[in-house]
């Protein structure tokens, strides 16, 4: 509550210090959260080590939130030298228990080829495991997959349809982007596709994304 400010001034000193308290009893959230606190230099001054350490203890209890940001830390090189190899270790644990955004950070492994060796059927895969679930970037991703016809046949009209779907997601800097990638591509498709692609993400909204390909 802190932390957020719900009902309290916001004081990230407070919420670090109840943070500390469960953390020292066990708890897994707190854990993770103290983590976050250090990364973010949140109540805290900037410590990547110190974040690095509260996610390890996090991530032992199959953490998938700890896991993920041990696997962006790596791959950004947050206070440890950048290592992909680590950051996939973190990100496939992570994604075994279904948590989208390692999902989606595999499918971007896979496509980069960061840590494994590149491979575009492998990143659609975990694009889609991820978009299942309302993922933003993922369906994104998988739009631009669609768009170029990497690792799938190129369809324009499954890319609009999923740049329609990230696009109708609360805001932010990623729903601009599927916007732009959406009104992108629509310039390059008939009024009938168009049609058909909007008919598709409705549908596939109504069946709650698992009726979308």
């Amino acid at each position: 509550m802190y932390a957020e400010g719900k009902g309290v001034a916001q004081d990230y000193g407070e919420a670090v210090r109840w943070f500390r308290l469960a953390a020292a009893q066990g708890n897994v959230p707190a854990q993770y959260d103290l983590g976050m606190a250090y990364e973010k230099g949140q109540g805290v001054p900037q410590d990547y080590h110190e974040a690095l350490n509260w996610y390890r203890i996090a991530a032992a209890h199959e953490d998938e939130w700890a896991q993920t940001r041990l696997g962006s830390i790596y791959t950004e090189g947050k206070g440890v030298p950048q290592n992909y190899r680590e950051a996939l270790k973190w990100y496939r644990l992570a994604a075994a228990q279904g948590y989208a955004p390692a999902q989606n950070n595999l499918g971007v492994a896979y496509e980069k080829g960061l840590g494994v060796p590149q491979d575009y059927q492998q990143a659609v895969k975990w694009y889609r495991l991820a978009a299942a679930q309302a993922n933003q970037c993922a369906e994104i991703n998988l739009g631009n997959m669609y768009a170029h016809g990497t690792g799938v046949r190129e369809d324009l009209t499954r890319a609009h349809m999923w740049f329609t779907l990230a696009a109708a997601a609360p805001g932010g800097a990623a729903g601009e982007t599927a916007t732009k990638n959406r009104d992108g591509i629509a310039v390059k498709m008939t009024t009938e596709q168009i049609a058909t692609a909007r008919e598709m993400a409705r549908h596939c909204q109504e069946s709650k994304l698992k009726n979308c390909d």
